[in-house]
């Protein structure tokens, strides 16, 4: 094949696909609202179930449904009836996967599945199936064809399984309310743990760390400040610690282009006041946001009593892996 027949194909296959998820959309019928009502009722955990490329689907579907506020575990359907079985309780709900619905493995767990008392819904390609039939419910995913040329490998089948499965998850999250502070604690050591778990007063400088200028101090003495605790910026704050203004680099190349003198200068004269500033208890993704928005590279951090609690820099969260 040369290149052209290869895009041609690879094309078609992308198109055979996409045909199919689309018309996912009718299946998404009372059976579907009734398994997620059964779910959300489960005392237990959904257990997904699968063999061969249904059980690779099934595999991620039941890390997706965990990751969002369903628990769930997935079990390989030839290991269970070689004690596998056992993980399975009457308090759970079972999510079998099987295109043909025929499945040999499937059909031998059916009758112990049964008289242990669980909820079983199916992902079938076809309900009229041994296990569509059986089921409590099912949910249909049958495709037109498979994107394989041959007609043969799981293809178009094996997406709309997974794409089905994720409505189910994303259905549950909502009706449960899973908020992105849920979802971070499920996920402390990745990136969108890190950017939905972290907070200002985890990464910002504080006490001795924090560059501080008072009112009446000369731009000179702001400058020692910026340049000993390396931040790039100083508060400028009264006796109280109550932020009057915020003084940074650029505040400085502004100040000398216009021919100010930093010994006899105030800083009174050069700040930036009401600056942007951050609460200690926002998210560091949001500090993330305020920066990008107003190209800046630090912010102060302010509490309630409009005091200084902190100084971040962009660096903070750079090293945090926020960003």
């Amino acid at each position: 094949m040369n290149s052209d027949a290869i895009k041609t194909l690879a094309r078609a296959v992308i198109e055979t696909e996409a045909r199919a998820v689309s018309a996912l959309v009718d299946h998404v019928d009372d059976d579907f609202a009734r398994a997620c009502e059964i779910i959300l009722g489960c005392t237990g955990r959904v257990v997904v179930l699968g063999v061969g490329k249904s059980g690779h689907i099934g595999n991620k579907i039941a890390a997706t449904l965990a990751s969002t506020g369903t628990p769930s575990f997935f079990v390989h359907a030839a290991e269970a009836s070689h004690g596998d079985l056992g993980m399975i309780t009457g308090n759970d709900v079972l999510l079998i996967l099987s295109n043909s619905g025929e499945t040999d493995e499937v059909k031998q767990l059916l009758p112990g599945l049964r008289r242990l008392g669980v909820g079983i819904i199916a992902l079938t390609g076809n309900p009229a199936s041994f296990l569509g039939t059986h089921a409590d419910i099912n949910i249909n995913v049958s495709v037109a064809e498979e994107a394989c040329p041959l007609g043969l490998a799981p293809t178009s089948s094996t997406t709309a399984a997974l794409v089905m499965g994720d409505a189910l998850a994303v259905s549950l999250l909502e009706s449960r309310g899973f908020t992105r502070e849920d979802f971070a604690r499920s996920h402390p050591a990745g990136q969108l743990g890190r950017r939905l778990i972290i907070r200002i007063s985890d990464l910002m400088h504080s006490g001795d760390a924090m560059p501080v200028t008072r009112p009446g101090a000369t731009v000179t003495e702001a400058i020692v400040e910026m340049t000993g605790k390396r931040l790039g910026m100083t508060a400028v704050v009264d006796n109280d610690d109550r932020v009057q203004g915020v003084f940074t680099d650029g505040d400085l190349r502004r100040a000398l282009e216009k021919g100010i003198d930093p010994r006899t200068a105030l800083i009174d004269e050069v700040m930036t006041r009401n600056g942007k500033s951050i609460g200690p208890d926002a998210l560091a993704v949001d500090a993330v946001q305020i920066m990008q928005d107003h190209k800046i590279q630090g912010l102060l951090v302010i509490d309630d009593d409009g005091r200084l609690a902190g100084i971040l820099n962009f660096h903070d969260l750079l090293q945090a892996g926020v960003v």
